[in-house]
């Protein structure tokens, strides 16, 4: 009787591996938790072909999605926001500048970024300020904030 199995790892899995690894496991395992719950698939040749072939068109998806992201990035570097509010004194806002402000302020501009993928420092008083956009992964973008007193 065989003590380990190859399996292909359908999801990650904690201490086991990620998606799309081959990994040993005993026989039962595989069986009775990972194959029923499809949490993985037999290794067999079929199997092992079609899982490399996806794995191959999901690096070029996200090859491309990669490069879309860094000239995206290159594009906002050079943006600036300039949005008006009410000031009091020692041109403190009322108020504060929030992430939907900066995303409304972006798509006016022809940038479609998610309010949710954007860093923004504490804006109480008017002045510059750098605003970080997430956009993938690793590839983050520069924006220039200008908070202006609302005449």
């Amino acid at each position: 009787m065989a003590t380990t199995i190859q399996v292909i790892l359908q999801q990650d899995l904690k201490n086991l591996g990620k998606s799309g690894d081959l990994v040993r496991v005993r026989p039962g395992f595989a069986r009775n938790f990972l194959v029923p719950r499809s949490l993985a698939l037999p290794a067999t040749i079929h199997n092992v072909k079609q899982i490399e072939h996806e794995q191959r068109l999901s690096a070029a998806r996200s090859q491309k999605a990669r490069g879309e992201a860094v000239a995206l990035a290159e594009k906002l570097g050079g943006v600036t926001v300039t949005l008006e509010r009410k000031v009091g004194e020692e041109n403190r806002l009322f108020g504060s500048i929030t992430t939907k402000d900066v995303a409304v302020a972006l798509k006016d501009k022809g940038f479609e970024v998610d309010r949710k993928r954007i860093e923004l420092p504490e804006v109480r008083t008017t002045g510059s300020f750098t605003v970080s956009v997430q956009l993938l992964g690793e590839v983050e973008a520069k924006v220039k904030l200008e908070v202006v007193a609302k005449k």
